[in-house]
């Protein structure tokens, strides 16, 4: 029987939203094992929006779920209709969605909260046991999630890595097309694009961790 997979993303773009050829690769690779995904992102504004040209925040303001539907060619609901109960596990692509509009990691550092409906929705996974994957700089919200010295990755920068120690997790370090996995809590993390040179070098680390996330599921 196929497993049922939840995505969670945070807008479009990896600058203010989800990192695209993160949460691609990882329907990619979902879609290959012909897991059942559904996608789902908050119904609200992002935090900002950046000229992904020149990387400058402009004066637009655009809604996360709307922006999320560009990725997923529209078939994705808004996080309230997330049922950790009718899924097998959860995957949070990365970018600066993760730490900007799931979180808010990259104002707060130390100091995070995670959206507290995600936090919920994804509490729900970790009480039950179902294995949870966080891509990139997703991972800085492990320790919340979990509550517990979790194990986790964004690669190997030292000074994000010290951030994410004082969360209450624990760091490993990482190279780009690998994987940590936390076989007690059933948390699985890869860099990707916090190392990641080009698409390919995200893509080896991605198809792991929905591997490793698929047989734990």
């Amino acid at each position: 029987m196929s497993k049922k997979i939840a995505v969670v993303l945070s807008g479009c773009g990896y600058l203010d939203g989800a990192e695209i050829n993160e949460a691609v690769l990882t329907y990619l690779h979902l879609d290959k094992a012909q897991a059942q995904v559904s996608s789902f992102a908050p119904n609200q504004p992002q935090l900002h929006v950046v000229d992904h040209i020149n990387g400058e925040p402009t004066s637009e303001s655009r809604n996360l779920l709307t922006e999320a539907a560009r990725i997923t060619r529209g078939a994705i609901q808004p996080l309230e209709a997330l049922e950790p109960e009718a899924f097998d596990a959860l995957i949070l692509p990365g970018g600066f969605g993760a730490a900007k509009n799931l979180s808010d990691f990259a104002m707060e550092g130390s100091k995070m909260n995670v959206l507290p409906l995600l936090l919920e929705k994804a509490q729900a996974f970790a009480k039950t046991s179902k294995p949870i994957g966080l891509i990139c700089i997703a991972p800085a919200m492990a320790a919340a999630i979990y509550q517990k010295p979790v194990v986790c990755t964004i690669g190997t920068d030292a000074e994000t890595a010290a951030v994410i120690e004082s969360l209450g997790a624990t760091h490993k370090n990482c190279s780009v097309d690998d994987i940590i996995v936390d076989t007690e809590h059933k948390l699985v993390t890869t860099p990707a694009y916090m190392l990641a040179q080009r698409i390919s070098e995200a893509d080896r680390g991605i198809s792991r961790l929905v591997q490793a996330l698929l047989e734990m599921a």
